[in-house]
């Protein structure tokens, strides 16, 4: 970074200091838990049995939680707006920041417009009507006007809620992850009343194979939790307890994973499992034996997408405002509202994006999670390098 921008960047106002240890808590748990719970817990029992799927998350929410360890360290002696951004800066130079922070940059846009087409996906479950006005067809994927407006409709309320402020965010974000965790808990009742041990056998499936078979989704299910890093700028906490979030969000999204196998194991046979498209949802109709209750579950699949959305706009803005701030990208990502103190260029950006992923369809979603894992794969990998030449 030039004396310039660095000068100039102390001199202006900056980002408001307004995020409470519940917060940032939030945040990182709401960044974790998105849409694949519903969609993947049948194709994880199916893998590996209930009891090899689970021991796969606990495994890997460990390696994540050590993942977390390093962030808390990083956070704590740098806690600046951009996370990664920062602590590549410092440890290895501009070249290898710019390229780590785009590879974690393009993994969150990937992941906010991923959601942006789950939004109606989700939705056209609970109002099957929902397709009107046929547009045109990518890659075998028909998209539809009605379906597609759904997810603008998310795609401008999200951005809408970042731009009037990190606090504004965080408080809809703490409301939502609630409100997802009480639908948790009715799953877990459900599985204590009405579950059945009988249909978790075989407890164990593919042995090694199917144990490493889950393991290997794991870090696209707790991407995120490295969002508290990069809001760490905004966050009225002290800098060396920041990092102590980190990694109970990602105990905490642990924990919840762990839950809903169990739960979906307990309430669904393997087989029944097997032709299941939705197995959480379903899983959940029959422990209440109710239809309803499948759709107050894919309810709480929604709340998910909105967290998660929510969480990595936020993470993928703040990184944009750092890369600006130190000139890797033009000043015009750098800007602050006047009022609410947001990086509101670099929102409106993404935001914009985010607008047009479901006019692409749901073909869309592949290409998005092909694309947006190595990049972020990539950038973990390029942080644990850095915090070695720091240490």
């Amino acid at each position: 970074m030039s004396g310039k921008t660095a000068k100039n960047r102390t001199a202006e106002p900056g980002l408001k200091k307004v995020l409470g240890r519940w917060d940032a808590l939030a945040i990182g748990v709401g960044a974790m838990i998105g849409f694949g719970w519903v969609v993947l817990t049948g194709d994880w029992i199916a893998t590996a049995g209930p009891f090899g799927a689970t021991l796969a998350m606990l495994v890997g929410g460990g390696i994540m939680a050590v993942v977390g360890l390093t962030y808390a360290e990083l956070v704590a002696a740098m806690p600046k707006a951009g996370g990664e951004h920062n602590y590549l800066l410092r440890a290895m130079g501009a070249r290898w920041s710019f390229a780590g922070s785009w590879a974690i940059v393009g993994g969150y846009i990937a992941i906010v417009a991923f959601e942006a087409v789950a939004l109606p996906k989700s939705v056209l479950y609970l109002f099957p009507e929902l397709s009107q006005i046929r547009l045109w067809e990518i890659a075998g994927s028909e998209v539809y006007l009605t379906w597609a407006l759904v997810g603008v409709a998310g795609a401008i309320a999200i951005t809408w809620i970042n731009i009037r402020g990190i606090k504004t965010a965080g408080v809809v974000q703490t409301f939502v992850v609630l409100f997802l965790f009480v639908i948790g808990a009715m799953l877990l009742a459900g599985a204590f009343t009405g579950g059945e041990s009988r249909n978790m056998e075989p407890f164990f499936e593919n042995g090694v194979a199917g144990f490493f078979g889950v393991m290997i989704v794991v870090p696209f299910m707790f991407v995120g939790f490295d969002v508290i890093p990069q809001s760490a700028e905004e966050c009225d906490i002290a800098p060396r307890k920041i990092g102590k979030y980190v990694v109970i969000s990602v105990l905490i999204a642990t924990a919840w994973y762990v839950g809903i196998i169990l739960a979906t194991a307990s309430g669904m046979g393997a087989s029944a499992l097997a032709g299941s498209e939705l197995a959480t949802a379903d899983a959940m109709g029959a422990l209440f034996n109710s239809e309803i209750m499948s759709k107050v579950l894919i309810a709480g699949g929604i709340a998910g997408i909105l967290t998660s959305w929510n969480s990595l706009l936020m993470g993928a803005s703040r990184l944009m405002y750092a890369m600006a701030s130190s000139g890797m990208l033009p000043r015009w990502f750098a800007y602050l509202h006047p009022k609410y103190r947001t990086p509101s260029h670099a929102l409106l950006f993404i935001g914009g994006l985010s607008i047009l992923a479901p006019f692409f369809g749901t073909a869309m979603l592949g290409w998005l999670v092909d694309s947006g894992s190595p990049s972020i794969v990539i950038a973990y990998l390029l942080v644990g390098v850095a915090f070695l030449i720091l240490r």
